[in-house]
């Protein structure tokens, strides 16, 4: 037992590398000018899991932590998809989550845009071709913007909707 404890004590913890702070520091001065500068205000987003393994949702729940801080971005996440700008989606869409999905997206006032997070979003994922599963996000409601990766770290997710607010200015679709 001791053995177990000195190895666990020894060892490197087993995190993800911090991003580079000037990497990090633009995009956050971007994002900032986005958001107001496109929106005229923050940002607003709903998100909805569709069936997911709770990877993507780590990850952003990671945003809202003291490194990433997404309200000081101007972003915020609400509890009403009457108040959002932006649905994000996680997860592929499982049959029961379908019409809760349809129904989030329908309640969004316009201008209304949809991020799907992650590789299960997009496609399926490792769930595609099971009977519970529909499909990506696209099955249910048109998507906007896709973030690959299974999951996406933080960093992607904002340079992500970053993309999302260049692409709200120029009116052509974010890739």
């Amino acid at each position: 037992m001791r053995h177990f404890l000195l190895d666990g004590l020894m060892q490197r913890p087993l995190t993800e590398d911090v991003p580079a702070s000037q990497v990090s520091a633009e995009l956050v001065a971007a994002l900032e000018r986005g958001a107001r500068e496109r929106l005229g205000r923050s940002l607003a987003i709903r998100m909805v899991d569709a069936g997911s393994c709770n990877g993507c949702e780590l990850e952003i729940q990671a945003l809202g932590n003291p490194y990433y801080d997404l309200d000081r971005l101007g972003l915020h996440f609400v509890a009403s998809p009457r108040h959002a700008d932006v649905l994000m989606v996680t997860g592929p869409v499982t049959r029961n989550m379908a019409e809760a999905l349809r129904r989030t997206y329908d309640a969004m006032p316009s201008p209304k845009w949809v991020v799907a997070i992650g590789d299960c979003a997009r496609e399926g994922g490792c769930f595609a071709g099971s009977y519970a599963i529909i499909g990506g996000a696209e099955a249910v409601v048109p998507v906007d913007l896709h973030i690959p990766g299974c999951p996406p770290p933080p960093l992607e997710i904002l340079k992500g909707l970053l993309a999302l607010l260049q692409s709200v200015q120029t009116g052509k679709k974010a890739v």
